[in-house]
């Protein structure tokens, strides 16, 4: 089994505590309800927002449509967040 870097950890917790920011801005405090409401598997979601695991492109869309933010909203404040920086890739 492959071992999970540091980088790859570190994005993991910002895009899953980025995800939780703006379900609570979007006034859904209970991540359950959320969960509920828009066919998502609540301790998938909870683990995704704690960071603790791979998302998988198809729920990232459909938790993105749920949040009304398109793709590329998305992922240009996620790469903010991360830092200009940023890469996976070790050169």
């Amino acid at each position: 089994m492959q071992e999970i870097s540091e980088k790859t950890l570190h994005l993991a917790v910002v895009l899953g505590s980025y995800i939780k920011e703006l379900r609570i801005k979007k006034g859904y405090i209970s991540r359950k309800k959320f969960a509920d409401e828009y066919d998502l598997n609540d301790s998938n979601l909870s683990r995704i927002e704690r960071g603790l695991g791979e998302i998988k492109f198809v729920t990232l869309l459909k938790i993105l449509q749920a949040l009304d933010i398109t793709p590329s909203e998305f992922m240009k404040e996620l790469e903010n967040k991360l830092g200009k920086n940023f890469t996976l890739i070790d050169e």
